[in-house]
């Protein structure tokens, strides 16, 4: 999870949402990533999307049976489909997301029964140092926002 919040620190040096993720295989950091959706924009650069890409070209493969996913908060439905596709098989995140969460907050793809593949999760790694970190990032941006003088 450490390596995670590395990757989490670079998205918030770059004003992104400070929100990181590595992919494991073999206990080998096989990628990483970090929020990027507004450097790229680009939508679909969450840190797990970025992480998964970058594990799936260092692993030639796509599916990445075997590798566990960490990253700093629950990923949100269109990180867990690819988690799913990809055929992770297990996921630890820091903090839940209650608003956008989708291995156990609004949705539970992990364990979502219709779908060919499951993941094992395991949450709260870290869970304090992932929410204040998140918590922090939105509280200057709020400052920020305030001090900004309107036209």
């Amino acid at each position: 999870m450490q390596a995670a919040l590395a990757e989490a620190a670079l998205a918030e040096a770059a004003d992104e949402v400070p929100i990181g993720a590595v992919v494991v295989l073999e206990e080998q950091i096989i990628g990483r990533g970090h929020n990027r959706p507004v450097a790229t924009s680009d939508p679909t650069a969450h840190a797990e999307i970025q992480a998964v890409r970058h594990a799936a070209q260092q692993f030639k493969n796509y599916r990445l049976v075997n590798a566990a996913l960490y990253t700093t908060v629950e990923p949100c439905l269109m990180c867990m489909g690819a988690l799913v596709y990809a055929r992770v098989k297990r996921l630890v995140f820091g903090c839940f997301d209650p608003k956008a969460g989708a291995a156990g907050s609004l949705y539970n793809i992990a364990l979502d029964t219709r779908l060919n593949h499951r993941l094992d999760v395991t949450s709260g790694v870290c869970e304090e140092e992932c929410r204040m970190l998140l918590q922090r990032f939105f509280r200057e941006k709020r400052f920020r926002h305030k001090k900004e003088p309107t036209d």
